[in-house]
């Protein structure tokens, strides 16, 4: 299949004007350039009521966390879903999902908390799973403060952050809470070492690719070893029962394709409720387009309306 006409022109752009992979820059200088390309705010769908951002008592220290309420007709508790920004551990802040997260709670509704947590290589794993984990838990015994209902918490994010995601899932069922009613994954990485067919096959410089993630995941884990731990790579776990209904998004011309479908079928292997939804002619990030793309603010819509089936 081609490359969807909009990410096609992207691609001619970039090869026109020398786009510069972030696997090829220093940290710091990938965190700028991840930066300039955050999404805007999107003007298809309502803002949110409040935004506003606080402070917990993380695992080292203060942890911001970002609250997104919706504009809502009583004062019924809403659903809440924890959101992990993406940016291979290394990139990406609560900025750099916000237009996601305002879709997410307006089209649901629900209140949306997006962690901030640290980053790599400063802060290797596990520190970016305990931070989040943290959050869930806040979230856990504090959701009323939000107006939210603490027996309707929903896990989600987008590459990155689907596999922190995946791993908060695994990690409520192992440490006895909080209880997570769904979880969605947004083409995340699954293991630390796959060589897939799809990792194969993608070798685009001008997208995320095979060196891409091979980059990320060289930040992420202080030692190589540390990648056979469940909670760095979900698939490694020795079961996947009694985890949460899934929502799993995937795209054609991404390396991570083949993780996400192998994670799909682990699910579902174990009696987990999974919805699975390959994305056809579109590259890893597609949900940053939905300013633009009709298809992206379609996978937004199924997001929401998986949320609302799942939490009530």
């Amino acid at each position: 299949m081609p490359l969807d006409p909009l990410y096609a022109g992207i691609r001619d752009y970039r090869v026109a004007t020398g786009f510069t992979p972030l696997y090829t820059m220093s940290v710091d200088q990938a965190r700028v350039a991840d930066r300039e390309t955050e999404a805007e705010i999107w003007d298809w769908v309502k803002e949110p009521e409040e935004v506003f951002d606080f402070d917990i008592d993380g695992p080292a220290g203060p942890l911001t966390l970002r609250a997104y309420r919706p504009q809502r007709e009583n004062d019924d508790p809403l659903p809440v879903v924890v959101y992990f920004f993406g940016g291979g551990w290394v990139v990406g802040s609560l900025d750099t999902c916000e237009a996601i997260c305002r879709a997410v709670a307006s089209l649901t509704p629900c209140v949306v908390v997006s962690v901030g947590y640290r980053l790599a290589p400063e802060h290797p794993f596990p520190a970016a799973v305990d931070d989040c984990y943290a959050a869930v838990r806040w979230v856990g015994e504090h959701a009323s403060e939000l107006g939210a209902d603490p027996a309707r918490i929903a896990v989600a994010g987008d590459s990155s952050g689907g596999n922190l995601a995946a791993v908060m899932a695994l990690m409520a069922r192992d440490k006895g809470g909080p209880e997570v009613s769904a979880q969605v994954l947004v083409y995340p990485p699954t293991r630390n070492d796959a060589t897939t067919r799809s990792m194969g096959d993608n070798v685009d410089p001008m997208f995320f690719n095979a060196k891409s993630s091979a980059w990320f995941w060289e930040h992420y884990l202080a030692d190589p070893a540390d990648g056979e731990s469940p909670y760095a790579s979900p698939a490694k776990a020795a079961h996947h029962g009694g985890l949460p209904p899934a929502l799993l998004l995937t795209a054609e011309y991404c390396p991570l394709y083949d993780e996400g479908e192998e994670y799909a079928n682990m699910l579902s292997s174990a009696d987990v409720p999974v919805e699975f939804h390959p994305h056809k002619d579109l590259p890893h990030g597609f949900l940053q387009l939905s300013a633009v793309l009709e298809t992206s603010r379609n996978a937004m819509r199924l997001i929401a309306d998986f949320l609302r089936r799942r939490l009530g």
